[in-house]
C-alpha cells in the first residue's frame, strides 16, 4: 500500500534499490546531496547534478525537465553516507517560471523498479522558493526511511546548498545552472502539452485576428501503453503572447482525441501485437504518425535506460560481492578468492544477459512497428528515398512537423528514430560546419564539411519551402563571400529564393534591416491589435534566413541584428538557419553564447550531441541526405516554383 505522506512524515523502505520520480508541470532541474549523520555534505564530490550526474548508487538526470526518474541503489552508497536528500530548482532561463508559487505543485513518488508506489508527496504551499529540499532517504538504525521535507529556499540553488554546508555554494550553484542552459540547447523539445479536454495549448497569436485560431504545429503528446509524456508547453507561432489560447484543427471538433483505431488484428497468444501504422491518438492519420514516431522515441529511450541501469547494478554488485569476499585477508589466496570472483562474475553476466534478453525483445518490437510506419510517413516526416516524394504535391495547409534527420543509439544503430521538429519553427537551427564538434567531423576534411555542412542547410530550406502552401513562405541568403554558390545552385536555379543570395556587408546589412524591419513592425501591430494597419507591401508569409560563413562580412551592427532576430523572430515568423564553425566566432567570447544557445544545432555528419526529454540519452544525429543520382530535390523545388508562379498547386 503507498504511503501517502505529509511534511515531515516519514517511512520504512522495504528495498534499497528504488527510483525517485518528479513531476512537476514544467521544467526543474533535479539533484541530490549525499550527507553524514549530521546530514552535511562534504564537498561537491557528494553532489549529483545535471552536471555531474552519477555518484555511486545515484544517478540523476542531465538536463531540466517536467518529469525526472532519479536512479537510487541505497547498498552501493559509500558506508559515510547516511542521508540522501532530493533537490529541485527552478531554471534560470529568460521568460520561465522564477518562484514554485507560480506553477503547480511539484510531486514525488518512490517507486520499486518495476514501477510500484512506496510513498509519495506532493510539495504543496511553495510560494516565492525557487528551490527545494523534496524529500530525504536516511539511514536508522540499519535501516533505511524516507522522510517527506519540503523546505524550500527563496534564495535559490545556492541558498540550499549553503544551508546543507557546501562550500562556494554560489559558484557551484551557477556552475549548475551553466550545465542546465547547456543541456536545454541540446534537447529535443518534447510535444505539447493538452488542455483536460483533449485542445493542445498555445501560448501566442497569429498574425491578425486574435482570436482566430491558428493552425497546430504538432500533435498532442504521445498516448501509448508505457509512455510518461512530458509536459513542457508548446512553442510559438506567428504573433505575439497573448496568453494560452484554446485551439482546435480547422477540421477538428472541439474534444478529446479518439483512441486508435483497431486496425492491427488481434495477437496470437504468448505473442505481441502484429504493429500497424498509425497505432496512436489523433484526429487524422498525420497526428496519429506524428504521436506514433514519438511513442516510438520515448519507448526506445526509456527501453535503453532500464537495460543499461540493469547492467551498472550488475557491475556494482559484482564489485560489492567481490570487497566482501577478499576483505578476509584468507580469501586472496588459494582457490577461494578465485571460486569468489567466478561467482560473482557468473551473477553479473546472468543479470547482464537477462537484461539483454529484454531489450532485444523490446528492439524487435521497436524494429517492427518502424518497418510499417516508415513506408505511411507523408512527405514531411519521410526521408529523401522514401517514394511518397515521387508524388509531391505542394500542401493546401501546413503539416504538423518537419523531419530533419534521425536518431539512433549504439545498443541499436540500424533502428533509427525520426526526428521531427514541430512547425512554425519554434527556434532555429544551426550546422554546425567545424571539425571539432564530434569524432567524424574531425576525420572530415575542413571544405569538404563545409560543403556538406551547406548542402545540409540547402535540404532543409527545400523541406521547409515544400512543407508551406504556395507563397506561404519566403527564403533569404546571406553569403558574404560567395563561397556557397555551387550548394545554394538548386535554390537559386529552381527560382524559389526571395532574392539573389546577398553578399559583402552591404548585402549582409540590407537582408539584416528588411528582416528586422519585419520584426519590429509585426511585434508593433500586434501590440497595438492593428494587424490590418500593416504596409501592403509587407511580405506576411514565414521568412527563413539562411546564413552563411558567419560572422564573415557581420560587423558589430550586424551581429547584434541576428541575435535579434533569433531571440524574437520565431514569435513572429522569422527564423534562423546558420551554416557556421564556432571556433570562427570565438572573438566574441560570450556575447554569441546566448545565440549559440538559441538555436537547435545539427551537424553535416553522425554525431552524438542531441539529448531526448525523457532521460537525456545522448543520440547520434544523421542528417538526412538524398539518394546518389537522384533528382528528388531539384523536382520537389520545380513543384514549388510552378505553385508560386500559378499561385495554386501544380
Amino acid at each position: 500500500m503507498t504511503a501517502e505522506l505529509v511534511r515531515g512524515q516519514n517511512h520504512t523502505l522495504p528495498q534499497t534499490r528504488l527510483e525517485i520520480r518528479v513531476s512537476a508541470g514544467t521544467p526543474v532541474v533535479a539533484g541530490a546531496t549525499l550527507g553524514d549523520e549530521r546530514g552535511t555534505v562534504h564537498g561537491i564530490e557528494w553532489i549529483a547534478h545535471p552536471g555531474s550526474p552519477q555518484l555511486p548508487g545515484l544517478e540523476v538526470s542531465r538536463q531540466a525537465a517536467a518529469d525526472h526518474r532519479l536512479a537510487v541503489d541505497l547498498d552501493a552508497m559509500p558506508a559515510a553516507v547516511h542521508r540522501v536528500t532530493v533537490l529541485l530548482a527552478l531554471p534560470m532561463e529568460a521568460g520561465g517560471p522564477v518562484r514554485f508559487g507560480a506553477v503547480a505543485a511539484p510531486f514525488v513518488a518512490v517507486t520499486g523498479l518495476e514501477g510500484t508506489e512506496i510513498a509519495t508527496f506532493t510539495l504543496t504551499g511553495l510560494d516565492a522558493e525557487s528551490a527545494v529540499a523534496a524529500l530525504e532517504l536516511y539511514r536508522r538504525q540499519g535501516d533505511w526511511k524516507v522522510r517527506a521535507v519540503g523546505q524550500g529556499y527563496a534564495g535559490g540553488l545556492a541558498a540550499m546548498l549553503a544551508d546543507q554546508g557546501v562550500t562556494a555554494a554560489a559558484e557551484l550553484a551557477r556552475s549548475i545552472h551553466e550545465a542546465v542552459a547547456r543541456g536545454m540547447a541540446r534537447s529535443v523539445a518534447p510535444p505539447p502539452p493538452r488542455t483536460p479536454d483533449g485542445d493542445r495549448v498555445r501560448h501566442t497569436a497569429a498574425i491578425g485576428d486574435p482570436a482566430q485560431p491558428v493552425s497546430p504545429s504538432a500533435g498532442p503528446a504521445p498516448s501509448r501503453p508505457t509512455a510518461a509524456t512530458d509536459s513542457t508547453a508548446g512553442g510559438p507561432t506567428a504573433g505575439a503572447s497573448t496568453g494560452p489560447i484554446n485551439y482546435a484543427h480547422p477540421r477538428r471538433q472541439a474534444t478529446a482525441p479518439p483512441p486508435p483505431l483497431p486496425t492491427a488484428p488481434p495477437a496470437e497468444p504468448g505473442r505481441p501485437a502484429q504493429p500497424v501504422a498509425g497505432d496512436a491518438t489523433g484526429w487524422s492519420m498525420e497526428e496519429r504518425l506524428y504521436n506514433q514516431v514519438w511513442g516510438m522515441f520515448e519507448d526506445l529511450a526509456r527501453s535503453t535506460a532500464a537495460y543499461r541501469s540493469a547492467v551498472d547494478f550488475a557491475e556494482s554488485r559484482m564489485d560489492q560481492e567481490l570487497d566482501r569476499a577478499l576483505s578476509d585477508p584468507r580469501n586472496r589466496i588459494g582457490g577461494a578468492g578465485d571460486r569468489a570472483r567466478e561467482e560473482a562474475r557468473a551473477k553479473r553476466d546472468q543479470l547482464t544477459d537477462r537484461a539483454r534478453e529484454a531489450l532485444d525483445r523490446d528492439l524487435a518490437q521497436l524494429a517492427a512497428e518502424s518497418a510499417v510506419v516508415e513506408p505511411a510517413l507523408p512527405a514531411a516526416f519521410a526521408g529523401w528515398d522514401n517514394p511518397v516524394w515521387h508524388a509531391y504535391r505542394v500542401p493546401m495547409e501546413i503539416p504538423m512537423a518537419l523531419r530533419i534527420g534521425d536518431l539512433h543509439l549504439p545498443e541499436n544503430p540500424d533502428l533509427r528514430i525520426p526526428l521531427l521538429v514541430r512547425l512554425p519553427l519554434e527556434r532555429g537551427i544551426w550546422v554546425d560546419s567545424g571539425r571539432t564538434a564530434s569524432e567524424a567531423a574531425a576525420l572530415t576534411d575542413a571544405d569538404r564539411l563545409r560543403r556538406l555542412a551547406m548542402d545540409n542547410a540547402v535540404a532543409h530550406a527545400a523541406r521547409l519551402l515544400a512543407a508551406y502552401p504556395a507563397g506561404e513562405f519566403s527564403v533569404h541568403v546571406i553569403d558574404p563571400a560567395g563561397s556557397a554558390a555551387a550548394a545554394l545552385a538548386p535554390l537559386v536555379n529552381s527560382g524559389v529564393l526571395a532574392g539573389p543570395p546577398a553578399s559583402g556587408a552591404g548585402g549582409v546589412a540590407s537582408v539584416l534591416a528588411h528582416l528586422t524591419r519585419r520584426v519590429d513592425l509585426v511585434q508593433m501591430a500586434i501590440r497595438a491589435g492593428a494587424a490590418d494597419s500593416l504596409p501592403p507591401e509587407l511580405d506576411t508569409a514565414e521568412q527563413l534566413l539562411i546564413v552563411n560563413d558567419f560572422p564573415h562580412g557581420f560587423d558589430d551592427r550586424a551581429v547584434t541584428q541576428l541575435r535579434y532576430l533569433a531571440d524574437e523572430g520565431p514569435s513572429v515568423g522569422v527564423h534562423l538557419l546558420m551554416v557556421a564553425d564556432r571556433e570562427d566566432a570565438s572573438a566574441y567570447g560570450p556575447v554569441l553564447d546566448p545565440l549559440w544557445r538559441s538555436l537547435l544545432r545539427i551537424t553535416p555528419v553522425a554525431d552524438d550531441h542531441l539529448a531526448d526529454p525523457w532521460v537525456g540519452h545522448a543520440w547520434t544525429y544523421e542528417p538526412l541526405r538524398t539518394p546518389p543520382g537522384s533528382r528528388v530535390l531539384e523536382q520537389v523545388l520545380a513543384q514549388v516554383a510552378a505553385a508560386r508562379r500559378t499561385g495554386r498547386r501544380p
